[in-house]
């Protein structure tokens, strides 16, 4: 199909070259600021899907060099198509990545096997049905920009290359860098200065209900106290029925599925979390792969603790002979340890081991083990 060259059809191309690169550029920077963390829902995918039989589990250490692969293929698409640098082969690149998106989040919408894409990172979370919808919208100016490829494309292919060079190792070097360290932007619950827990003896809980209109469809949420005055409402049961509930407990560690299990299986999260007095939690969400700089890091954190009288545990996901045995023989078996799931504990710090520090239910700071020694440089008060 040829398209004229027209000024408003070029006008067209630029714009929709422009708004899709954009969209390119923000997806892959907030994965890129946490590759690790496409890693993990590369993973869930892996481990989820399978097709006539055929499992994908294979591919699974391969997952972080995959999520490097496609975070830098998306983050060098979006250059090129904002600066129009090889305009045919970023046309077709754009299709293709266009295509394998769409078929693969209508799949995952329809089958809900992995319930989060993470085509945003951390940053937005959409449901299933709106990443599809995301990438169908995706798909007009995609189409349009391939049909439009030839449109004014002029060689230039010394400046071409410049730029797709410095996209590939810019991103390569970004997010090498955000893998060697805690992400340089976090968007998970554990951000440091967040409020994991309201420690207010005194903080109410709160419950709700929502109800949805026979009629219009309509849903609507109030306090479950206001639901008795509704209720003697003339009509209102005829009008109205019971759709959800939920319940605020402020008191709730404001992170799903986080606990901290003792060895007779006792959940001690509340208590620690929202201690008073400092608490320092040595995070290891896989125990076989902890390196020497690891154990070393963990030592110099514990003397730190010592010194300054502050409490300091280990968050495992190991068997807990695992644990008993790994601190027994790195001398550390003087810490307090407990369990929690690896995937909680990977979202409060990717790095392995971590430390992160709270009192009252705030998060004070968060160190990767490569950093282990600014610990000591925190004003403990």
């Amino acid at each position: 199909m040829k398209i004229k060259d027209t000024d408003f059809n070029w006008t067209l191309n630029v714009i929709a070259r422009v708004a899709v690169g954009l969209v390119f550029l923000f997806s892959s920077f907030v994965k890129g600021v946490d590759p690790l963390g496409t890693s993990y829902k590369i993973t869930e995918y892996l481990t989820a899907w399978s097709f006539f039989g055929m499992s994908f589990e294979w591919l699974v250490p391969l997952a972080t060099l995959m999520a490097m692969g496609l975070i830098v293929a998306e983050f060098t698409v979006g250059v090129m198509l904002i600066f129009g640098s090889f305009r045919r082969l970023s046309a077709w690149l754009l299709l293709l990545m266009m295509l394998f998106f769409t078929c693969t989040t209508l799949f995952d919408a329809i089958t809900n096997e992995v319930t989060d894409c993470g085509c945003f990172g951390d940053a937005i979370k959409l449901t299933n049905w709106q990443t599809f919808w995301k990438n169908v919208a995706l798909d007009v100016p995609t189409v349009w920009i391939f049909l439009t490829r030839d449109l004014r494309c002029r060689k230039r292919f010394e400046r071409d290359v410049l730029i797709m060079l410095f996209a590939v190792v810019a991103m390569v070097i970004f997010g090498l860098f955000n893998i060697n360290n805690e992400p340089c932007i976090d968007f998970r619950a554990w951000k440091v200065g967040n409020q994991m827990m309201d420690t207010d003896e005194n903080a109410e809980v709160k419950s709700f209900v929502t109800y949805r209109n026979k009629t219009t469809g309509e849903s609507v949420e109030m306090a479950s106290s206001e639901l008795v005055a509704k209720l003697a409402e003339p009509g209102w049961e005829d009008a109205w029925e019971w759709e959800s509930s939920r319940v605020e407990d402020p008191h709730e560690i404001k992170a799903d599925g986080f606990s901290m299990l003792d060895l007779e299986m006792n959940d001690h999260a509340k208590e620690l979390i929202g201690s008073p007095d400092y608490l320092l939690i040595a995070t290891i969400h896989h125990l076989d792969k902890v390196k020497k700089n690891g154990v070393e890091s963990i030592r110099d954190v514990m003397r730190v603790a010592e010194e300054n009288g502050v409490q300091m545990v280990v968050l495992s996901s190991a068997l807990p002979e695992d644990v008993q045995s790994f601190l027994y023989l790195n001398k550390l078996d003087d810490l307090e340890f407990y369990f929690a799931d690896a995937t909680a504990i990977e979202t409060m710090l990717r790095s392995n081991p971590g430390f992160i520090l709270l009192k009252e239910g705030k998060v004070l700071g968060k160190w990767h083990h490569r950093h282990a020694g600014d610990v000591s440089e925190y004003k403990f008060e």
